[in-house]
């Protein structure tokens, strides 16, 4: 497979990692992780304070500098408004390779609910939202073509090869 930019977005406690992180152990990609930049972030200089726009600004360089080397890049972030999308395709348009965009759901709100309740985190000192933390979010509806998963029911060895498959299907 070539190289090539898949940004997996979506509300927190959809499955994004788990699926970000399946899809980029089976492409040997490179995974930009949102919430490790944003935590290391506030591990800095910045303490508690809100990241803002950093982590997505600081994702988008390392992104860049390894498509530039030619390598498979899967990005794992909320991707909430039509102005962090049309970031990430300026992304892929400046680095010449095609932009795989993914909006992650989970349509089952009880089991939603359920995953945001019950999460815990690998990375140090991150605060997980909660449930009505997560439907206030700011997410705006998605515009244009990508491809949406619904993790709901499924485990998440079953979505990594549905999108795998989709990614072969592209390809061709």
């Amino acid at each position: 497979m070539s190289s090539k930019l898949i940004v997996i977005g979506g509300l927190p406690g959809t499955g994004k990692t788990s699926l970000a992180t399946g899809l980029a152990q089976t492409l040997d990609a490179v995974q930009v992780r949102i919430d490790t930049i944003e935590q290391a972030l506030r591990a800095s200089t910045m303490g508690d304070s809100v990241v803002g726009a950093a982590g997505y600004v600081v994702a988008y360089g390392v992104a860049a500098d390894n498509l530039r080397l030619g390598r498979i890049v899967v990005v794992d972030c909320i991707n909430p408004l039509a102005s962090t999308r049309a970031a990430w395709r300026a992304v892929g348009q400046q680095a010449g390779v095609t932009v795989f965009e993914v909006e992650v759901i989970c349509s089952d709100a009880s089991e939603h609910r359920r995953r945001i309740e019950r999460r815990s985190s690998e990375i140090a000192r991150l605060t997980r939202p909660t449930w009505d933390e997560v439907m206030a979010q700011a997410y705006e509806p998605w515009a244009g073509e990508r491809v949406v998963i619904d993790t709901a029911h499924r485990t998440a060895e079953a979505c990594v090869v549905s999108l795998h498959a989709r990614l072969l299907a592209h390809e061709r």
